[in-house]
């Protein structure tokens, strides 16, 4: 019963708590915060910059320190209009790359000028179990504004039971006769329980400058 009225003495007619029910209202007032668990912290490991680079490589740095990376690239413009850009894996520390992979992609796009917008599968850029380039951003514009910004994750790369799962998701401006805005996603796996130990990045034709930026994921 005192329960009851003590509930019912910190509530309006309209049944909203008034302020005098809730302690610690303001952050300065409050005098312990309870333990989050699974919160993550990105350790920026490498930062490469391209300038009319035919590739960039990461070769150190994928190891079994941490269960997922981070790449973020930053306007990644490429010399070949509706160029593709993209990575290959490797399992032998980047003396080849080219990894039996299966991806699917699909993309969201508008125009410039408002005459078209849509949702599509993009089933010809996907891979199959195939070595070739996993495609990140679907032909890219080369115009003198025209580039590509997003970030890829890959998982447990290390693992030599799995295979190795990825997704990424990005903007690029795409160079047509009307000008427009692709949203491009891209997931699947590397077809392999050999550790991922490099990553190689490039465009299908042609060179490309911009930043990329490798991170580890690491759990507190």
């Amino acid at each position: 019963m005192s329960i009851a009225l003590s509930l019912g003495n910190n509530l309006t007619t309209g049944g909203i708590f008034k302020p005098t029910a809730v302690n610690n209202t303001s952050v300065n007032n409050v005098t312990d915060f309870a333990s989050v668990t699974g919160d993550v912290t990105l350790v920026l490991l490498s930062t490469q910059t391209a300038s009319a680079s035919a590739s960039i490589s990461f070769t150190t740095g994928i190891d079994s320190t941490y269960d997922e990376y981070i790449f973020k690239f930053i306007n990644i413009k490429v010399s070949t209009n509706e160029a593709e850009f993209g990575f290959l894996p490797s399992i032998n520390g980047g003396s080849s790359y080219g990894v039996t992979s299966t991806n699917t992609t699909f993309r969201a796009f508008h125009n410039e000028d408002d005459s078209n917008a849509g949702l599509n599968y993009v089933e010809s850029f996907d891979l199959a179990q195939s070595t070739g380039l996993n495609n990140l951003a679907i032909n890219q514009g080369n115009n003198s504004d025209d580039s590509y910004s997003g970030t890829l994750h890959l998982f447990n790369p290390s693992s030599t039971t799995y295979v190795k799962h990825f997704f990424s998701c990005g903007n690029n401006s795409h160079n047509t006769a009307i000008p427009l805005n692709v949203n491009n996603y891209l997931a699947g796996y590397v077809n392999s329980t050999s550790a991922i130990n490099a990553i190689q990045f490039k465009a299908d034709s042609g060179t490309f400058d911009g930043i990329i930026k490798m991170y580890g994921v690491a759990k507190s």
